[in-house]
């Protein structure tokens, strides 16, 4: 069973994290549609976003295969669990006591029903749900945001280099990989020892320092674009 605190302690590197440069691509290509999504993972831990359509208002959860968000492989999820509703411009998470086990926003049980804002982690069982609302990030402070430096802790010199980490991910690009040292002196016009530098502050900044290596810059780019130090408009070279 997962508990709060695993779920609060992780929230520095990134409730359901992108595990590898492709899914990262997804997540951007998604928060540049605008519209709010869900992210979590399947019984073999593969990524699934789910967008909603404009027009839906009520999304149910649960292990029924009618469910829109499907957790048929959760055992600890009832057949009907729970359901997001749009009211207006913003999504709730109802429990009106659909489930045997509860639902969770950040640790805490839903009783009733739960405003959601950008960031925010649902659990459903043993299933961990990102909800991302892109055009919603930054005007609500959440316990997932607190925890990520914004904007105006970073120097303008790391936001280039982090927007030039992020480039790859732009719309049109072949390639899902963060750049290499070399192309992000090569755009920000500094030497590639300063690159490294700047990113061991950052690695420590966002708390991945401690990461395997072939993960730190994958979540260091997926936190740059979550915490609005980055945004997708900046990856589009066409503007």
């Amino acid at each position: 069973m997962v508990t709060a605190a695993p779920i609060l302690k992780s929230m520095g590197r990134g409730p359901v994290p992108a595990e590898t440069a492709g899914e990262l691509k997804q997540r951007i290509d998604a928060e540049r549609r605008g519209a709010p999504f869900l992210v979590y993972r399947d019984e073999k831990g593969r990524q699934l976003i789910y967008t909603p359509g404009k027009d839906r208002r009520r999304l149910s959860v649960g292990r029924s295969e009618a469910a829109d968000v499907n957790v048929a492989f959760d055992p600890e999820v009832s057949r009907v669990h729970a359901e997001l509703e749009r009211l207006g411009e913003e999504w709730t998470l109802a429990d009106d006591g659909l489930s045997r086990n509860g639902s969770f926003v950040n640790g805490e049980r839903v009783v009733g029903r739960r405003r959601l804002r950008d960031g925010d982690v649902l659990r459903f069982g043993d299933t961990l749900v990102l909800f991302r609302a892109p055009s919603r990030a930054g005007a609500d402070e959440t316990v997932a945001a607190g925890v990520r430096p914004h904007a105006a802790s970073i120097t303008e010199t790391q936001r280039r280099i982090l927007v030039a980490l992020c480039r790859p991910f732009g719309p049109g690009s072949e390639f899902a990989t963060p750049a290499t040292n070399k192309q992000i002196a090569e755009e920000v016009f500094l030497s590639v020892d300063a690159v490294k530098a700047n990113l061991r502050v950052l690695f420590e900044r966002f708390e991945v320092r401690d990461l395997p290596q072939n993960k730190k810059r994958i979540r260091l780019a997926e936190l740059a674009v979550r915490s609005g130090v980055v945004s997708p408009r900046d990856l589009d070279r066409r503007r």
